[in-house]
């Protein structure tokens, strides 16, 4: 992946909370569409833009922080997504991010009865912004790693996608989406996580065999699913850069 220096100009912005929680595929499709993008990680210390005027979107990451925890990147996150929106400038979510949009849009962020972790299938609603978000499959299979969830929407937004465990597994605003799974997952970022899971991992597989996987079995599921994960991020990602504004 090869995000710009910010010295270049470039078309979007990328917001990422932790090391552990980059890019992922999400880089790769844009190095491959030719696409400048920056960068900031906020573990890094990097200071987020004060602005997100000039970009023609903004991509926020996932990670392990709760979006309710008081941590002042979190509220600057939410600051540039509410920018954004007042700019027409399209935001994606992803996980974390997702939780972030719907906070700064007015929705609300709490803890579920039971963990998501691991390749489950979700149910999109057939609804017209679900499929020209997601296409034709109803049940794709995404990968997830949240305990949290955006439990209530912000005003004029509309659910797309549910599981079992999440009823709100994606919503749309006008040109923004949220999602609550990792669509920019890569195995990489898989075995790097199960390298170092947390301390409540090995407790969920345990209490949650219904939502969460063990490191073989999801081993074995990314082995059947990335490929698809991969194609649906490609559409995403491409809807997502339709709504941009003009250059």
């Amino acid at each position: 992946m090869s995000a710009c220096d910010f010295h270049t100009p470039a078309e979007v912005l990328v917001l990422q909370h932790l090391f552990e929680d980059g890019p992922g595929y999400l880089g790769q499709w844009l190095d491959a569409q030719g696409i400048r993008w920056h960068l900031r990680c906020a573990e890094a210390g990097e200071d987020y833009p004060a602005a997100v005027r000039g970009y023609r979107g903004l991509a926020v990451l996932g990670g392990a922080w709760s979006a309710n925890d008081e941590r002042p990147t979190l509220r600057q996150a939410e600051a540039l997504i509410r920018e954004a929106d007042a700019l027409g400038i399209p935001v994606i979510g992803h996980c974390l991010g997702g939780q972030l949009m719907a906070r700064a849009l007015g929705g609300r962020v709490e803890r579920l009865p039971q963990p998501e972790v691991g390749w489950w299938p979700m149910a999109h609603n057939g609804s017209a912004a679900a499929r020209a978000w997601f296409g034709d499959d109803a049940a794709p299979t995404v990968f997830q790693w949240h305990q949290d969830s955006f439990v209530a929407l912000p005003p004029g937004a509309e659910v797309l996608a549910s599981s079992p465990t999440c009823a709100h597994q994606a919503f749309a605003l006008g040109p923004h989406l949220a999602m609550q799974f990792h669509i920019e997952i890569t195995p990489a970022k898989i075995a790097a996580w199960l390298e170092h899971p947390g301390e409540a991992y090995p407790v969920h597989v345990l209490l949650h065999r219904d939502s969460v996987q063990d490191p073989a079995g999801m081993h074995a599921a990314t082995r059947v699913h990335q490929a698809g994960s991969e194609a649906l991020a490609a559409r995403i990602y491409a809807s997502w850069r339709a709504r941009w504004p003009a250059a």
